[in-house]
């Protein structure tokens, strides 16, 4: 579903992602760990065609980013750490819009809207304007948009932050169903033990580079996925 290739991005004359090579197949929640500042941002910003790169090749459901960037947007749903909102729309404004910009019909947004709003608690709130929604409401009403249209691949950065615990809650139950479903989710986090209890694979970076990838159970062994990412990293900075 999502197939890294060598990418390098640079910045200046030092490269904020190094070769990296990695692949997210469908069915898989793949995390993707490391300090800040390690070149996780930039490598998602990357995949989602909003940064471009010097090097390699980025391919989502076997469309290159570089040639084809809107066929690869088409399949993808993203959610930045701080999602950036039309904050003068209404919540259930910036939805239609969304569900617009996508092409989902009346019946499945008003569906859709109704299911995912009810989870998160919003429905009573998507009236209101979003300049009036805390740091919590905003991420909730992002991943919304983020699911409306059902894409293929959902590329989320720190998607954890700013949830309260029965929304996170939530959103793993969605994370799962959504990748049981043929989807695959690749995701960006520092809640180390949300990604070991959650993600079939795991990734972790540092400086750029790849340090380690495979299956929870290869990454980890017998330790815990905070305990190998410490060690790793050489420090206990996270």
């Amino acid at each position: 579903m999502l197939n890294i290739k060598n990418l390098t991005k640079i910045y200046g004359n030092k490269p904020a992602v190094d070769k990296l090579t990695l692949h997210i197949a469908p069915g898989e929640i793949y995390g993707f760990i490391g300090h800040n500042g390690a070149g996780k941002t930039t490598t998602i910003k990357c995949c989602c065609g909003i940064l471009r790169f010097e090097d390699g090749e980025v391919f989502v459901d076997g469309i290159s980013v570089k040639d084809e960037p809107l066929e690869c947007k088409k399949r993808i749903a993203y959610i930045p750490d701080n999602p950036d909102m039309y904050e003068f729309l209404s919540g259930i404004g910036y939805l239609n819009f969304i569900a617009d910009i996508f092409g989902v019909s009346a019946k499945e947004r008003e569906e859709r809207i109704k299911k995912y709003a009810g989870l998160f608690e919003l429905t009573s709130d998507l009236a209101q304007p979003i300049s009036a929604y805390s740091h919590g409401m905003k991420q909730k009403l992002a991943l919304i948009s983020a699911f409306i249209h059902e894409p293929k691949l959902i590329i989320m950065d720190e998607p954890f932050v700013g949830l309260d615990p029965k929304a996170s809650h939530i959103l793993k139950g969605l994370m799962r169903g959504h990748c049981d479903r043929g989807g695959a989710i690749f995701f960006s986090t520092h809640v180390l033990e949300v990604a070991e209890k959650l993600c079939d694979k795991v990734a972790i970076i540092k400086e750029g580079k790849l340090i380690v990838s495979g299956t929870m159970e290869e990454v980890k062994g017998n330790s815990s996925l905070e305990d190998v990412f410490l060690e790793l990293e050489g420090d206990g900075n996270v």
